[in-house]
């Protein structure tokens, strides 16, 4: 879609939007927003859960260049699978930096905002970033937060693939769905740590190219914002809680929606999101005692 079709869209919706700042690798602000978003808001239609990091982000040398000599070189790019390794270290709170932040803290802002989002009058929708990157192999039900491994951020982005199914599992019957999109490969500050900003500059005409036969090259974040604002006009109800919605550019710059069944069972799902609740309360029960003993 372009610019003039967003706009006359936007101006055509009645709402109104605020901004609440929370870090959401900290989990006694992110229990502080809620409140405050509690007394300030009777509902919420719509959340969009974005945030997220990929802290010391290293290239495989190795596996990049087997990968342009392969048969997958066009995936391999798509999806960063095999590329990218990130440092992860142990927060205050004792979790894994990456998984508090891209995923635990959501997970914690959703299950203290539900009385909000679960009114009843009308359908609320929760709409996840997620990534091509998200891998089966990268995640593990008995290492959730990958303190074992190194892709920490693959492992996240398909933690959140397997919370948004979850969700629409145990919240549906309350007029709670949840979605999740993949924006593409982007040009943004996360994208440009994991090279200098000189190297960018030398692949990007061989980008433009390789987009004539990958759709993920979105390359901006205007771009990328396509399957996120497409959901937005979507009946919650209407769509497939397994799927994932990705946004494309064609190699001549026009933006589209396409979609992925994600490589999940809802049984893992399940489990995973009952760990999320034993772990919340663990982490509730620890705020609460120090906040006493201060």
């Amino acid at each position: 879609c372009d610019l003039n079709w967003r706009a006359r869209t936007y101006s055509k919706v009645p709402a109104s939007a605020a901004v609440a700042r929370a870090v959401l690798g900290c989990p006694q602000e992110v229990f502080m927003v809620s409140v405050s978003s509690q007394g300030r808001f009777q509902r919420l239609d719509y959340v969009y859960l974005n945030a997220g990091i990929m802290p010391n982000p290293q290239l495989n040398l190795k596996a990049l260049f087997s990968g342009l000599f392969s048969r997958k070189v066009i995936h391999i790019f798509s999806t960063a699978e095999g590329l990218l390794t990130q440092g992860d270290k142990v927060t205050a709170d004792g979790l894994q930096e990456v998984f508090e932040t891209n995923v635990f803290g959501h997970f914690i802002l959703i299950q203290e905002l539900a009385p909000l989002l679960c009114h009843g009058e009308r359908p609320s929708q929760l709409i996840w970033t997620s990534s091509r990157n998200a891998r089966r192999s990268n995640f593990c039900l008995e290492d959730i937060q990958h303190r074992g491994g190194q892709e920490p951020y693959s492992s996240s982005k398909y933690a959140l693939d397997l919370l948004s199914v979850a969700l629409n599992r145990n919240f549906n019957s309350q007029g709670l769905y949840s979605s999740v999109v993949c924006p593409g490969t982007m040009v943004t500050n996360m994208t440009c740590g994991i090279l200098p900003p000189f190297v960018w500059t030398l692949l990007m005409p061989i980008i433009w190219l390789v987009r004539f036969f990958a759709n993920a090259f979105t390359l901006t974040p205007y771009n990328g914002t396509e399957a996120l604002v497409w959901l937005f006009h979507q009946k919650p109800e209407s769509l497939n809680p397994l799927t994932k919605y990705l946004s494309a550019t064609t190699g001549f710059g026009s933006n589209y929606v396409t979609t992925q069944k994600m490589d999940l069972d809802e049984d893992t799902a399940e489990k995973f999101y009952q760990n999320l609740l034993e772990l919340e309360k663990h982490v509730r029960a620890t705020i609460q005692k120090r906040d006493h003993q201060s």
